[in-house]
């Protein structure tokens, strides 16, 4: 089992919801109760039988209760409390796990309130920006970015939707896209005319004003840029499909999703709508038994499913199936200055929220080699150690004097993992002499010996001595006598 499967504090809130002792769910799950106290403790990890047990017992929707979200707010929490803000106050992980434990209400409230604090600090510096430059102060919105909600609902969801896999499977039937992947496109633009009336046109990309796709609905006419690749052509076309032919399992998807700003609905259903067009054109089981035959080889995987390098990487992170599920991946996406605009952790690596991403992360040395794929094994420093690849992407479209804009992706998992990945061959994954020590950011990471540290950790105070520099302005040796 992955380290995810310990959910001891939420299998003691369920006890305690319905009034059972420890003695009593230890006879209905058919254990003793001193192994079932070792598991509420997170000391032991839950089993894939005990898990079904667990969802039986208590009624579970089993998705969302294997979902380690106590990971993902422990982490969160930490890089809250890392906030300067919180500089003469030593907040431990112990005392953020008993909050957890203790209050998880509390806790989630307490970072509902730092995330608009951080959100309304972030509008004031950039009103006092506009009014310094003599400008409007149109624009500035207190609300929380939609961007931002949506990517914790895909976490909760841990990035798999069962309802989208099956309504795939059903196009795929309906359209007979059992075919060879170049004949994909042709099924499907004959499948919008036979099932909507609508006629695709692949047109050139001046004519959209800017555009890769554009639907116009009175004409019923589906438009796409020629300017497009093959594979982002087929995939426009797909995910057209998805908002037409799967109308009904989005809106039911965007509805139980609980977010209630439509910015973030709306961009939650496009992104569902791409998952949808994802599984339309790699099929669950086909694309999983090649992955694993394969070795998780992207580029062959490219080609067989003729899939653009990102469209693959991020299908392997939705593999999430419980009876029949892949490596578990995390993936993040970023630009040449380090903002982050994907991310997803299905391997339970932290990703920060609140500041920038460690500079030693793979992801930003993939755009000193474009095009190449670059391997790492890095050590977080709770000694956790992952496998990872990264290469960076060009965005689709464009000719020769549209400004090339080039983005890095990594792709990372367990390094338990790895030695099912072709890219692991002939990498020491296993004695950590090569792993690359790494944190979630400077902040939270307390390696005082790194020559990449922007700022202090949270909990040292910063000491200059003008007299001695260290590898950075934060770390000076020590005195000699």
């Amino acid at each position: 089992m992955a380290k995810q499967a310990y959910l001891g504090n939420k299998i003691r809130r369920l006890r305690k919801e319905v009034g059972w002792t420890q003695v009593q769910l230890a006879e209905k799950l058919e254990i003793s109760a001193s192994y079932l106290n070792l598991i509420e403790r997170n000391q032991r990890a839950l089993t894939v039988p005990l898990l079904l047990k667990l969802a039986d017992v208590f009624h579970l929707d089993l998705k969302a209760f294997a979902e380690d979200d106590e990971a993902r707010l422990v982490a969160e929490l930490k890089e809250l409390f890392s906030d300067p803000l919180f500089t003469d106050r030593t907040v431990r992980d112990t005392d953020i796990r008993d909050l957890l434990a203790n209050t998880p209400v509390v806790a989630r409230a307490f970072l509902d309130l730092y995330r608009e604090f951080r959100t309304s600090r972030e509008d004031l510096q950039a009103l006092a920006a506009r009014l310094s430059d003599d400008e409007q102060a149109a624009g500035v919105d207190s609300s929380r970015l939609p961007s931002e909600e949506v990517s914790d609902s895909i976490q909760r969801a841990r990035n798999h939707y069962p309802e989208l896999e099956e309504a795939a499977e059903r196009l795929r039937r309906r359209a007979d896209l059992d075919v060879t992947p170049g004949d994909r496109f042709p099924r499907l633009s004959a499948f919008l005319a036979e099932q909507h009336g609508i006629r695709v046109e692949v047109v050139p990309s001046d004519e959209l004003g800017g555009a890769v796709r554009r639907f116009v609905a009175k004409k019923k006419k589906l438009l796409l840029s020629e300017a497009l690749p093959a594979p982002s052509l087929t995939f426009q076309l797909a995910h057209q499909v998805g908002l037409l032919s799967a109308t009904d399992d989005l809106d039911a998807l965007v509805r139980e999703s609980g977010l209630t700003v439509d910015e973030s609905k709306r961009l939650l259903r496009v992104a569902l709508a791409s998952y949808f067009a994802s599984a339309v054109l790699m099929p669950y089981d086909p694309f999983l038994d090649a992955a694993r035959s394969l070795r998780y080889d992207i580029e062959l995987l490219e080609q067989r499913f003729r899939a653009s390098f990102e469209q693959v990487c991020h299908r392997l992170t939705t593999l999430n199936r419980l009876d029949n599920s892949g490596i578990p991946f995390h993936l993040i996406r970023i630009d040449i200055a380090g903002n982050i605009s994907k991310r997803f952790s299905g391997s339970g690596i932290p990703f920060a929220r609140y500041s920038g991403a460690c500079p030693l992360w793979n992801v930003h040395a993939a755009f000193l080699t474009p095009g190449m794929i670059r391997t790492q094994v890095s050590e977080m420093p709770d000694g956790e150690m992952y496998f990872s690849i990264a290469r960076t992407v060009r965005k689709a479209g464009g000719g020769h004097r549209v400004r090339q804009s080039r983005l890095a992706l990594e792709l990372g998992c367990d390094v338990q993992y790895a030695p099912e990945l072709v890219y692991a061959d002939g990498v020491d994954t296993k004695s950590g002499r090569a792993a690359v020590p790494v944190g979630v950011s400077c902040r939270l990471c307390e390696r005082m010996d790194c020559r990449q540290r922007a700022f202090p950790p949270m909990h040292h105070r910063l000491e200059v001595n003008e007299n001695v520099r260290g590898l950075s302005f934060y770390f000076s040796p020590r005195d000699q006598d």
